[in-house]
């Protein structure tokens, strides 16, 4: 009852003072009528489509949609209200003064709301609107090929110069533009690398989501070394109800099984090793492990057949298991490749001087490289999205590295 009264006035503040600054835009009536009925529309829909929310069917488009709207039209709105509140505390504070210091020019206690803090407020807005728009129409889609050399003293001589595509957190079920999709295929396949690893999260929930998209992912090359995968958190089926553990247990099989049909070799705590001549790496991938989401991941079981002084290449799709078990393990996993956090889908990055996300305060490696005493995690910030259904700073990636024996130059 208070959470809902609590909503309630949160709401009508917002409502209040945006209505405030917006009739700043226009003194015509209708206008200002037409602004009012379309602010209790959207929220009416809002209302209802998480009331329709069902538990036993988890994401959809239309929750995707809503929750995209509820942020591109309360995300400026309460922007709208702190810089008028501002405004308020500042006029409560000049007519207090005023009226000890007895000035009667001014006809009420309170100064005018002044012009130009509304229209300041309305501009400060407008940019996450626009960028929020932005990101739900072309953003989600704009995908970007990052690479990265990495140098490892130990390498075998056979894989110098090796190259691997890293694709993580496809969430197909997300996806609603065939064509954008068949684009970043056709970018993956330009890469021509040696390998193609993915980390995880095929899917949202549902193995059924990927069922449109399967010819499509068949279509990555299947270069000199293979395509591997590992589970995602999103892969297990565990932000639903279930009406059965049966059909819970039924859709996990399924999921696994969607790796087989885009021909990729799903890596379930184990190990392959790639021969190149006399020489070989091993790329190991681990179930899911976090430390806020499902603990599955078995190192030890991972590693069975593997010593210290193999060169690994470990596929984890959280980059908190590096954090917590992997950059210190006594078997020396050279590289870590991992995905899960989108980088929050948000944020703002300017190669050399600004990489930011609210991500960041939860998880230390967010995004991008990572190096931890000769021992590196590369995040990828995903090729997908989830949630909100956009990007806005932080675009869908493709990764390629390189491998290189020796020492990195300074």
């Amino acid at each position: 009852m208070y959470r809902l009264l609590f909503f309630i006035l949160f709401v009508l503040l917002i409502e209040v003072y945006a209505f405030q600054a917006f009739r700043t835009l226009s003194k015509i009536k209708w206008v200002q009528y037409s602004y009012v009925l379309l602010s209790v529309l959207i929220l009416a829909y809002i209302i209802y489509s998480f009331t329709q929310f069902d538990r036993s069917v988890g994401q959809t488009p239309k929750t995707l949609f809503t929750l995209g709207l509820v942020l591109i039209v309360y995300i400026p709105k309460i922007i709208l209200t702190l810089i008028m509140f501002g405004e308020d505390f500042y006029r409560i504070i000049s007519g207090t003064i005023s009226y000890f210091l007895g000035n009667t020019n001014q006809s009420s206690f309170l100064p005018e709301r002044r012009k130009f803090v509304s229209q300041i407020a309305l501009g400060v807005a407008a940019v996450p609107f626009l960028s929020l728009l932005y990101g739900m129409t072309k953003g989600k889609y704009n995908f970007k090929v990052i690479k990265q050399t990495l140098f490892f003293p130990d390498l075998p001589d056979g894989f110098d110069g090796t190259t691997i595509t890293h694709i993580s957190d496809i969430h197909s079920g997300s996806f609603d533009d065939p064509e954008k999709i068949q684009y970043a295929v056709d970018l993956i396949n330009e890469q021509n690398s040696d390998m193609v690893l993915f980390t995880g999260d095929i899917v949202n929930t549902h193995a059924t989501e990927m069922h449109p998209w399967v010819d499509t992912f068949k279509k990555i090359h299947n270069p000199k070394f293979g395509k591997y995968s590992v589970l995602g958190n999103h892969d297990y089926g565990e932000y639903i109800n279930w009406p059965t553990q049966k059909e819970k247990a039924d859709n996990f099989e399924a999921i696994k099984d969607l790796h087989r049909q885009i021909e990729f070799k799903l890596l379930m705590n184990e190990n392959v090793k790639l021969k190149n001549g006399t020489d070989e790496i091993a790329v190991v991938g681990v179930e899911n492990w976090g430390k806020s989401f499902k603990k599955a991941g078995d190192l030890s079981k991972a590693s069975t057949g593997l010593n210290q002084n193999d060169f690994k290449i470990l596929m984890s799709h959280d980059p908190s298991h590096w954090e917590y078990e992997v950059k210190n393990h006594e078997q020396n996993f050279h590289l870590t490749l991992s995905g899960h956090t989108h980088g929050l889908q948000f944020g703002i990055e300017i190669p050399g001087f600004i990489k930011w996300s609210p991500v960041q305060y939860v998880y230390k490696q967010w995004a991008g490289l990572y190096e931890n005493v000769g021992r590196y995690i590369y995040v990828n910030r995903g090729f997908g999205f989830h949630a909100y259904p956009g990007r806005v700073g932080i675009w869908p990636e493709i990764t390629v590295i390189e491998l290189k024996k020796g020492e990195k130059v300074a």
